[in-house]
């Protein structure tokens, strides 16, 4: 499929003819018309509490979470991923951002070799509308994370599915997070664990879906089975995790051959994002930015960061 096909809007069929209007403007606003997503992700105050906002190699802005706010307002986002809670105590000292509320989340405190990953729903979609209408705010879509291989995979994919369609019926866009996890997973980024976790959001009907990188194997190169993993996801649109903050070349180049050499339709960046300075974060919003939705060269988007990177 061309990338002109994929950019193409479809309406899924569980949006209600009076809310379409409403769905495409969601659409159009996270992803600035290009069907490509820019996400600034910013759920791990839930799930990896402090150590991701303070310590060494991150810059002590971060640990003030209006930090992440001053970010989205003023860097070049589609659109910003947090909780409801940090929304409401700061999103009407931001409104420029869209917001797309992450409805889910769990610490890491309890880990996977005691007991299987369990992420329960923590608002409803009644009340991120009711919120969005009392507001005013752009509240464009909802997200969850889902751990497939748990073995409480059946009690999320329960609440994942009903979210998905009472988000379409308000119009509002979904995305998300599928990380295979659990004793029962003994490779979470096997290329078919990866492939798998694709194709289960499109069944679910997600919008997006994100998805760790698969590694590479004999066969085949990380950016092979990735094309698989795009094709298996469909009309769901896959963005991939931005994982640790690395240098921010190498993080530009992966995200560049993730988009135009495997075929992803953007990216959902936190650390490599939040930990730096304001300065230095809001320069890379808009390297990343350029090579979402402007198509732009590494060489080009790497123009865009300051000298002290």
């Amino acid at each position: 499929m061309n990338s002109q096909k994929k950019n193409i809007l479809i309406v899924p069929a569980d949006v209600p003819e009076q809310q379409r209007d409403l769905f495409i403007q969601n659409y159009t606003n996270i992803t600035r018309g290009t069907g490509k997503l820019m996400l600034f992700a910013c759920d791990q105050k839930i799930e990896h509490l402090n150590r991701d906002f303070y310590g060494q190699g991150i810059d002590p802005e971060d640990n003030d979470p209006e930090h992440l706010f001053r970010i989205a307002s003023e860097g070049d986002i589609g659109a910003f991923a947090t909780h409801l809670g940090l929304i409401a105590h700061y999103g009407n000292s931001y409104q420029n951002i869209n917001y797309i509320v992450k409805m889910n989340g769990k610490t890491d405190l309890v880990k996977t070799q005691q007991k299987d990953p369990l992420s329960r729903q923590l608002w409803t979609v009644e009340q991120v509308v009711s919120f969005k209408k009392n507001t005013g705010l752009s509240i464009c879509g909802v997200g969850y994370t889902l751990y497939p291989g748990s073995e409480f995979e059946s009690i999320m994919l329960q609440e994942v599915s009903q979210l998905i369609y009472q988000a379409h019926q308000h119009g509002l866009v979904t995305i998300i997070w599928v990380y295979p996890r659990g004793k029962a997973v003994n490779d979470e980024t096997a290329p078919e664990i990866i492939a798998g976790a694709a194709g289960l959001a499109a069944s679910l009907g997600a919008d997006f879906v994100k998805l760790n990188m698969p590694h590479a194997t004999k066969e085949q190169s990380s950016i092979d089975a990735l094309k698989i993993a795009v094709q298996a996801a469909g009309r769901t649109k896959v963005i991939m995790a931005g994982g640790l903050a690395q240098d921010p070349r190498e993080f530009l180049q992966e995200l560049h051959e993730q988009i135009y050499s495997a075929g992803t339709m953007g990216n959902a960046t936190g650390r490599n994002i939040h930990q730096r300075s304001l300065a230095q974060a809001i320069a890379m919003t808009k390297a990343i930015a350029a090579i979402v939705f402007s198509k732009s060269s590494i060489d080009d988007a790497i123009k865009l960061l300051p000298r002290v990177f």
